[in-house]
């Protein structure tokens, strides 16, 4: 287990993402993954009150619904740590203090809780003052219905705004930041990791495994049955990427692990990185991000320097 700094929180080496869940992963399906991430160790997920409002006939919270229903099944919420994020959903926008208690108020129904473990604000709202956002998660942390915030897709200026006002006006502050961050999306190791460092905050980043590219199931020629298939393609399928799952190849081969696993690997050796997360829609997927491996120094320079 990994204790993320600046709380009492122990989670596992992988946070299973439940984007999917409701969406390219059905109800059934959702609950086999996490059957199996909780039946091997695993105690960490992360969700949203939007996911996943983009589907058609969906309207958001279908995640942590599935993810409520699962855990009143296993009776096991005292076991766990949820974390899910307000700001994103088109019924419940932005970072209004009225909106953030409703906000927390409808997850904490979906879920089947009394408490979330690590509330996220999902983006950042420069139309709401930012006393007054912390002043709201500050009250849910005080109520008990919130153990911890943290911040997810904010500039390094405004999240380190946010940091300042917390410690001068003594409210509950950010322990956390939730970014993109894998082996071919590094932009954040110039625009945030700095100000993490500086002020001894973890990241969890999202798209670990850059939306499955990294997973080594893209390849030259293959068409890949999956909704996020076109953008992969459009973003990885270059002679960058084919690169780099040739170099993933090579250790997952001499390591007798997933490609995705020397991945996440990687990620977790990052200055900062406390745990990455990764999503799964069936069986096979969440046995291979399960694997939990450690990388030479060789092996991530090999990586790094690609």
């Amino acid at each position: 287990m990994i204790k993320l700094i600046n709380s009492e929180l122990e989670v596992h080496p992988l946070c299973l993402g439940g984007n999917v869940f409701g969406y390219s992963a059905d109800a059934t399906n959702s609950e086999v993954v996490l059957d199996y991430y909780f039946d091997n160790g695993g105690n960490f997920i992360d969700t949203a009150d939007m996911y996943s409002q983009w589907a058609p006939g969906h309207v958001g919270g279908e995640s942590e619904t599935i993810i409520g229903n699962w855990m009143k099944r296993r009776g096991n919420r005292a076991k766990m740590v949820i974390a899910t994020k307000v700001s994103k959903l088109d019924t419940r926008p932005g970072l209004k203090p009225e909106n953030i208690k409703a906000a927390c108020d409808d997850s904490l129904r979906r879920l089947q809780t009394d408490y979330i473990d690590l509330y996220y604000a999902h983006q950042d709202d420069l139309d709401t003052p930012i006393e007054e956002t912390l002043g709201a998660f500050d009250s849910l942390i005080k109520a008990g219905k919130v153990r911890y915030i943290a911040a997810s897709n904010f500039t390094a200026e405004r999240l380190q705004e946010s940091l300042d006002l917390a410690k001068k006006l003594n409210l509950s502050t950010y322990i956390a930041s939730q970014d993109q961050y894998n082996l071919m999306d590094r932009d954040y190791e110039k625009t945030l990791m700095p100000t993490l460092k500086a002020n001894g905050l973890f990241q969890i980043p999202f798209y670990g495994l850059a939306r499955g590219f990294l997973t080594g199931k893209y390849r030259p020629g293959v068409t890949v049955e999956s909704v996020r298939a076109n953008g992969v393609a459009n973003s990885y399928a270059n002679d960058r990427g084919w690169r780099m799952l040739e170099k993933l190849d090579q250790i997952a081969k001499a390591k007798n692990c997933s490609v995705a696993a020397v991945t996440l690997a990687w990620l977790r050796a990052q200055p900062t990185v406390a745990t990455p997360i990764a999503s799964a829609t069936k069986l096979e997927q969440i046995k291979e991000i399960m694997q939990v491996v450690e990388l030479a120094p060789e092996e991530l320079q090999l990586l790094t320097n690609s």
